[in-house]
């Protein structure tokens, strides 16, 4: 649902689309991916960084969380959602990655080791996909927003 209502902004408030023009497809895949991937994955993930990275003091822990949060879930998540969008509409993943991995990996250095350290250290574990949830509607916003825009 998140993903879809991300799209939908980015549709009607960035790029004024309207509702007679509004392409109903594109919110589906976005809808598609967060429940059938996103979701799933972010959920197990939190368990695995819970689970796997604790060091010796909370500030060292929380770090390596968002460390590894942000070399291995980010840059997968983010491959695997530009490849799956392009599969989908029917184009070229690795022209959708040419043009968009790169500029969208910058972005979300700009916007989520913030998010995820504060959630780290003071959203309990069964909370923190609620959290990024939340932060997600702008994000996803912009997701679909760099997805439709590579395709051009």
């Amino acid at each position: 649902v998140l993903f879809a209502t991300g799209d939908v902004m980015a549709q009607q408030a960035v790029e004024k689309v309207g509702f007679d023009k509004h392409n109903l497809g594109r919110t589906g895949r976005m809808a598609l991916y967060g429940g059938a991937v996103f979701g799933p994955a972010a959920t197990t993930w939190f368990k695995f960084l819970a689970q796997r990275i604790n060091l010796r003091s909370e500030n060292l822990t929380i770090a390596a969380r968002v460390l590894t949060d942000q070399t291995v879930f980010a840059s997968t998540n983010l491959f695997c959602f530009l490849s799956s969008m392009a599969i989908m509409e029917g184009s070229s993943p690795k022209d959708k990655l040419d043009s968009a991995y790169w500029p969208a990996l910058q972005k979300n250095w700009m916007l989520w080791p913030a998010v995820q350290a504060i959630n780290f250290k003071l959203v309990p574990l069964e909370h923190r996909v609620l959290v990024v949830n939340i932060v997600s509607l702008g994000w996803n916003c912009y997701l679909s927003y760099i997805n439709s825009q590579s395709k051009k």
